[in-house]
């Protein structure tokens, strides 16, 4: 049933690219704070970069504990499972380290992506992860479901608001985290 895979392979990098949806789960160090689990769905934020490297494009939302998480201790794991065709559930277990749309290399990151993103559609960040573990095991429990579209309101909304607004939500809502450690770094600009 579950095994332990030397890398990402073809096969999988396939897999896991077909999936429409994905869970990030990051928890600070020590016995305190809270555990966070983030579903991940709009198309084109996932790649594959090579055979034990993934990386993600972190949207402009209400909060941002993964940064946090990671600007503490780097631990991430994402989890992928089968909701149509055979049962399967994959986990990607690693370090994970963030390029904010602020730092260099972050156009060339984003780059690597298939969907139409940017900062206007509310990319605010990279995720990198080093994969030191991939597992995956039957998946039976979880359930058959039809996938029916994506939800288009977050790159919408991130749109409306322009640069300021953007800027100025993630002033608000994404400088620490619920536990205040220091989570998305603003534009330099902002001092």
């Amino acid at each position: 049933m579950a095994k332990v895979h030397e890398s990402i392979g073809d096969r999988m990098r396939a897999w896991l690219l077909a999936q429409h949806v994905f869970f990030v789960a990051t928890a600070p160090s020590g016995p305190d704070g809270h555990v966070n689990v983030s579903p991940k769905g709009v198309g084109g934020t996932f790649a594959v970069l090579d055979e034990r490297t993934v990386a993600y494009v972190d949207l402009t939302a209400s909060g941002s504990e993964t940064i946090a998480h990671l600007r503490q201790n780097g631990r991430i794991t994402l989890m992928f499972c089968a909701f149509e065709g055979p049962p399967d559930i994959v986990r990607l277990h690693g370090r994970g380290r963030f390029v904010t749309l602020y730092d260099d290399g972050f156009d060339d990151l984003l780059a690597r992506f298939d969907g139409d993103l940017d900062e206007a559609r509310g990319a605010r960040a990279v995720v990198v992860v080093d994969v030191e573990r991939v597992s995956d095991s039957c998946g039976y429990g979880v359930p058959l479901m039809d996938y029916r579209g994506e939800r288009d309101l977050l790159p919408q909304y991130m749109a409306r608001k322009g640069v300021e607004g953007r800027a100025a939500y993630r002033r608000l809502k994404n400088r620490t985290s619920i536990d205040g450690l220091p989570a998305f770094d603003m534009d330099p600009a902002d001092g």
